[in-house]
Parts: C-alpha cells; structure tokens; sequence
C-alpha cells in the first residue's frame, strides 16, 4: 500500500516538471517570436514572397493593384482664367510648350492690370519644322507662317511674342521639285538672196532641227530630301522658315518680341540650344525685331543648368519642372519677368499727347493788320488764328521746325540740357557732396571745406534773416533809396533794435527769461 503511494508521488511530480518545462519553453518561443518579427518578415519576403503577402493581406484578401497612374505633364502650364471683357491691350502669345508657360508667367504679371490681356495662341508640340500627319483636326501641327497671319488677323493684338524651337532638334525633310528647263528657241533662218539662189540652183533647204529638251533632274528616293540636323543645309533651310514667320508676325504692325529659349538638362541639349537661339537673334536682329535673351536667368555660376535658383524677385526657390525642360510656377513667373520689362519698355516709350491742337475756324475773320506791319492796299493779310494750345513736347526731345538752312547742309545738333540728358536718357546719377548721406565713395570722405568741393553750389548772396523787425524795413528801405549814395556809403549800417513785444512772438519763452530774481546770491545773478 505504501509502495503504491510513493509511485504516485513520484509520478505526479514527474508531470509537474514536466508541464513547468512546457511552460517556461513556451514562454520562451513568444518572447523570441516577438522580438524576431521584423527579420522574419524581411527573410520570408526576401526568400518567400508569397509567404510574406500572405502574412500581411490574408489567404482570401484580392490581389493588390501596381499604381500605374501616368507620370506629370509637365509641358502644359496651369489653364487661364476666364474674363468676360476682353482686354484693351491684348498681348499674343505664339508658339509651342515653352510659350505656354511663358504666357502663364505673364498672366501672373499683368495680374494687378486688367486692361493687358494674354492671349494664348501656342500648339504644345508643333515647331517651325512641321511634323506631317494624316489627320489634324484640332490644328495641334499647323503651319505657322500661315496659321499666325490668320489669328492676327482675327484677334488685332498690340504686342505679339513668339517662343519656339524646343521640338525643331530633327531633320528636315523637304520635298524635291523637279526642274523643268523652258525649251530651247529655233534659230531664226537665215535670210535667201534670189540672185544667188538662181546661180547655185535649186537645192533643198534643209530642215530645222528639233528643238532639243533637256531632260528633267530626278528627284531623290520618294521625292524627298533630308538635312541632317545641325548641318549647313539644315541651318539654310531652317533661317527660310524663320524668315518666313517674322514676315506672318509684322504683318500686325506692333511691337514683336521673339524670345530665345533657356538652357535644358543634358549634355546634348547644352550644345543644341545655343546654336537655335545663335539663329533666332540673327534673324530677329535682321528683321528688326526684339530679341529676348533669357539664357543667364536659368545658368548657376559657371553657366550650368540650374534646377533652382533665385527668383525675379531675388528668393532660392525651384525654378524648373523634373523634366528638367519646363517650368514651375517661380520659374514661369521668372521667364515672364524679361518679357514684362520689355513691354512696360515701349509702353512708356509711347507717345501721350495732353493737350492737342484746336481746329482752326472755317470761316475766317476780317483781315487784321500784322502786329508792327501794315497791311498793303488791295492784299489780304496773310496772318491766322493760333490755336488755344499745342501738343506736348518731351523735356528731352528735339523741336522740329523749319529752318533756314540751305538744301544739303549739315544739319546742326540739336541744343538740349547737359543735365537733362544725363539724367534722364543716360540714367546717370548725379554726383554727391563729399560726406553726404548719399556719397557712397569708399573710403568715407569727410565734409570738405566750404568752396573747397566742386560739386557744392555756393553763392555770394546774403541770406535772407529770420527775424525782421516789422514796420521798419519798409520805412528803412524808403529812407535808403532817398538819401544819396555817398551818405548812405559814409554812414554805417545800425542793427535794428527789436523791441521786446514784438521779439515775444517768436520767442515764447522771452518773458520767462526776464523775470526779475529776488536772490541773486542763491540762483547766481539777478536783474
């Protein structure tokens, strides 16, 4: 009986041990899960994947989607504003994804002036080099030299701005026509002379030969012909279509500004670029027009593309898109900036006149006799109405008139203010007296002595005094003037003595200052 119960004992004590050994092995394999999830997780989805998406979204849970979502466009700019009015100055803007944005920048300049409109008038990826396709219905290729002189024509801007040229790095393929000579004129026949023809009798006259046709050149494969990009045929065929859009642009009769295009990210594009916009200021500076350059706005230091830089207000901020070839809305508003200055440049340049001419009367007066002149017996005076006011003159312009110079002399140069020209063509400061706040000479120079600096006005003028006694001057100056000048030089000059009623007014404090001091030797003086 004993014997049975130590073996139960001993068993019990054996299942004890063994369920606090499963215990503690427990315990021990959560800490160790726990504390080892991220590794797994990155071990089951390095060697396992499924394993690990299973672990995270579940047997049943569907299957992810990628994000395919396309990449930004950068090529198109924030859509306008809608107005209602239109503008009374509209501006137009011609030309690809550059010009979009560039019209963008303008909007935000001429924010604060609704009178100046922009109206945007460019084709995203279209180029002086037209791309050829089968169907354009929305005019996404035109033909510019034609599509420009028909929105001109349509619209009347008073400013036109082109930008292009970013999708023109290609070849050009022209078609090749065939030439055809005119044909060659029969020689006339030579004159017969019947005497000789009767001597040498009667022969044959031979037949004219058959007027010979060269034949036509053959055009190369498929009619047409390539230039490669960058070559000298590429760069003559190129200037003609430049030509022939500045000649679209001018038929409006306004200002027209071609701007250049800034640099793009690339080796290829650093070299490519320059050599577009070489072409572009030829051509404008031949024809006349304004050309914009905005390469330095968008170079670092060493005249590298800049992703940012400053803005046109002078603040680092990003300039360009990710593409590394459009804009952010600083970049925009930055591009716009060269543009804007030359358009506030020829709107104050323009002439306002203030005041115009009156009509002069249909019917004349009675003839007046000339001031200092008689008029002669039987003969109308010649002298006419003067209008009440004329046109406004520029201080810094010259007066056009007749002369009496003789035909073919040289003209003389016209008279104008030293001071006047300096200032206000020139932009020329003036110079500062020595110790001025505005002398920005360095080192700082001290205040020179009087007469001792040129550009201090002086004078030999007695300044005028500040208090004068009244009821005498007048009385002094009549009594000056009446007595003789050897009195008046003998006699000396006696200060006028100002009374103390009349010294009161300027000086309130006067009457304090004369109270009468009981203590002199207290307050130190007396009266």
């Amino acid at each position: 009986m004993a014997r049975g119960i130590v073996v139960r004992l001993v068993v019990m004590r054996l299942l004890a041990a063994v369920v606090l050994i499963a215990a503690e092995m427990a315990a021990v394999t959560a800490l160790l899960v726990v504390a080892s999830a991220p590794a797994g997780a990155q071990l089951f989805d390095d060697r396992f994947p499924f394993f690990g998406r299973n672990s995270r979204r579940g047997w049943f849970d569907p299957p992810e989607r990628e994000d395919r979502s396309p990449p930004p466009d950068f090529s198109k700019a924030p859509a306008p504003k809608k107005t209602d009015a239109g503008p009374q100055t509209p501006i137009m803007v011609f030309g690809d994804s550059m010009a979009d944005w560039l019209a963008y920048g303008l909007e935000q300049a001429f924010t604060d002036t609704p009178e100046i409109g922009i109206l945007r008038r460019h084709r995203t990826s279209s180029g002086l080099i037209r791309t050829e396709v089968r169907n354009d219905p929305r005019g996404e290729y035109p033909d510019w030299p034609v599509a420009a002189k028909e929105m001109i024509g349509a619209q009347k801007p008073k400013f036109v701005v082109m930008m292009i040229g970013l999708n023109d790095r290609k070849q050009i393929k022209e078609v090749v026509q065939p030439v055809r000579p005119k044909p060659a004129v029969p020689a006339a026949p030579e004159p017969i002379d019947p005497a000789s023809q009767e001597l040498d009798g009667a022969q044959p006259r031979p037949a004219p030969e058959a007027a010979a046709t060269a034949p036509e050149v053959p055009a190369g494969p498929g009619g047409t012909k390539t230039y490669e990009f960058r070559s000298d045929a590429w760069s003559e065929a190129y200037i003609r279509r430049i030509d022939d859009t500045i000649a679209a642009l001018k038929t409006a009769g306004v200002p027209i500004f071609w701007v250049g295009l800034p640099p793009l990210r690339g080796a290829r594009a650093g070299a490519d670029i320059p050599f577009l916009n070489d072409l572009y200021r030829s051509r404008a500076d031949k024809a006349g027009i304004v050309y914009v350059d905005v390469w330095d706005g968008f170079v670092d230091e060493d005249g590298r593309f800049a992703q940012s830089g400053p803005d046109f207000e002078g603040q680092t901020r990003r300039l360009r898109a990710g593409d590394g070839v459009h804009f952010t809305q600083a970049g925009a508003r930055k591009l716009a900036h060269f543009v804007e200055r030359e358009i506030e440049r020829w709107l104050s340049a323009r002439a306002v006149s203030v005041a115009l001419p009156v009509e002069e009367p249909k019917a004349a007066p009675a003839a007046l006799p000339e001031i200092g002149a008689a008029a002669a017996p039987g003969k109308a005076s010649s002298s006419k109405a003067r209008p009440l006011a004329g046109p406004a003159m520029p201080l810094v312009s010259d007066i056009s008139g007749e002369s009496d110079e003789l035909l073919g002399a040289r003209p003389r140069p016209a008279v104008t203010d030293a001071v006047a020209t300096k200032v206000l063509v020139k932009g020329e400061a003036m110079p500062a007296p020595a110790g001025r706040a505005d002398d920005f000479a360095w080192p700082r120079r001290t205040v020179a002595p009087v007469g001792a600096d040129p550009v201090v006005a002086t004078t030999d003028l007695p300044m005028t005094p500040m208090v004068t006694e009244r009821g005498s001057a007048p009385a002094a100056a009549t009594a000056a003037a009446a007595a003789p000048a050897p009195a008046a030089a003998a006699a000396p000059a006696q200060r006028p003595r100002v009374r103390a009623a009349e010294y009161r007014q300027y000086r309130p404090d006067y009457q304090r200052q004369q109270q009468f001091n009981f203590f002199p030797f207290l307050f130190g003086g007396g009266r």
